[in-house]
């Protein structure tokens, strides 16, 4: 590969937004392991037709604390927690499931805001595309590594429109050094979409969100 990193360094999530059950059978069947879905009800529909297919499933959209139970029923790694409130909401959630328990636990990146200047940044203001401000990073994170049930594995961001995706992805790599300085086991690093996933790689991402690039454009909701 052009990043000069082999392989089995990063993780293809196949997004599957707006496809229908069949396609999340075909990359299964192609050998993928990693499904990432953005809604909560394509999420359950999903996974409630597909009960017995090997598959672990990604919650990468924004969420709302109203739709929380009901991710929390079907995802095993939640991507995008990206402010305090949520991530309460979610520990809460997690700790009344018989999915998690101590031994098996909720995997947590959080969703961080690349924009340089966000505009009035507050203690728990996020961006249109979702993401907690660099500085409130370890805030938001000791409040998921408070909770037994929950696992904090990473990070995770979009390249905001505008900028350099290089740059973001750097920024993000550093952060998540720091932040795995503090929580060693939040190694992973979820950047980069079917149009920038190359360059998220060359930028130690170790997961990559793909779904056009894998399945064609979306057209119409499934």
């Amino acid at each position: 590969m052009r990043a000069g990193r082999p392989p089995e360094d990063v993780t293809l999530v196949a997004v599957t937004k707006n496809f229908p059950a069949s396609y999340v059978t075909a990359a299964v069947a192609s050998g993928l392991t990693n499904v990432g879905e953005s809604k909560a009800q394509e999420l359950a529909a999903k996974r409630i037709e597909l009960p017995e297919l090997d598959v672990r499933w990604h919650f990468i959209g924004r969420l709302q604390r109203n739709k929380v139970r009901s991710v929390l029923e079907h995802a095993d790694v939640v991507q995008s927690v990206d402010r305090v409130a949520l991530a309460r909401a979610i520990a809460k959630a997690a700790r009344e499931s018989d999915r998690f328990n101590p031994s098996r636990r909720l995997q947590i990146m959080l969703q961080v805001d690349l924009d340089p200047s966000p505009p009035n940044v507050d203690k728990d203001s996020t961006s249109a595309r979702g993401g907690v401000h660099p500085d409130q990073l370890l805030e938001l994170a000791a409040e998921v590594a408070a909770c037994d049930v929950l696992e904090l594995t990473g990070v995770m961001s979009i390249a905001p429109l505008g900028y350099d995706p290089a740059d973001c992805f750097r920024r993000l790599a550093r952060l998540r050094e720091q932040l795995r300085e503090v929580y060693p086991t939040a190694t992973e690093i979820s950047a980069g979409m079917s149009g920038d996933f190359a360059v998220a790689i060359e930028n130690q991402a170790t997961l990559v969100r793909v779904g056009t690039a894998l399945f064609g454009s979306r057209e119409l909701p499934f």
